[in-house]
């Protein structure tokens, strides 16, 4: 379940708020400072010291090596994430998700398990209607890893 207010400014206004995030440029003409025998200098925010102003100077080649870095490959969309996928958080959250979501699932006992596949009427196929069998169970850490299965047409 998503819990979404309307926008205070309306569509319009998140449309702008978002635009300037997933369509930006990876430096704008402002931070460009000079260009003179092959070397490019620019300025930059260094988080480390209070956000101060410097400029840095590079050789094109590892300007443009630097600026290419931010380009994505064809066909890749640029998603901003936040929560627990956010930047920031993501190496401290994400492994707790992954264990409580892998603690979560308690191990069934035997007559569990018989209970739910002897049930009929518990789990079935949307399309035939006949009762599902599970396979197999997977942890949250084993369904990131898995990769999707592959589909093999019937003879």
């Amino acid at each position: 379940m998503v819990y979404a207010k309307r926008p205070f400014g309306g569509p319009e206004h998140v449309l702008h708020y978002l635009g300037r995030y997933t369509h930006r440029i990876a430096i704008s003409n402002h931070r460009l400072v000079s260009l003179a025998d092959g070397q490019v200098t620019f300025r930059w925010r260094d988080s480390a010291h209070n956000n101060e102003q410097k400029l840095m100077t590079l050789s094109l080649d590892e300007f443009l090596r630097r600026f290419l870095l931010h380009l994505l490959p064809k066909g890749f969309v640029r998603i901003r994430n936040f929560g627990f996928l956010a930047n920031r958080r993501r190496a401290t959250l994400l492994p707790l998700c992954l264990h409580l979501l892998g603690s979560a699932q308690e191990p069934q006992t035997e007559q569990g398990a018989l209970s739910i596949n002897d049930s009929s009427d518990l789990w079935r196929c949307p399309k035939c209607g006949e009762p599902m069998k599970i396979v197999e169970r997977l942890t949250a850490a084993e369904i990131q890893l898995r990769s999707p299965p592959t589909v093999t047409a019937a003879a």
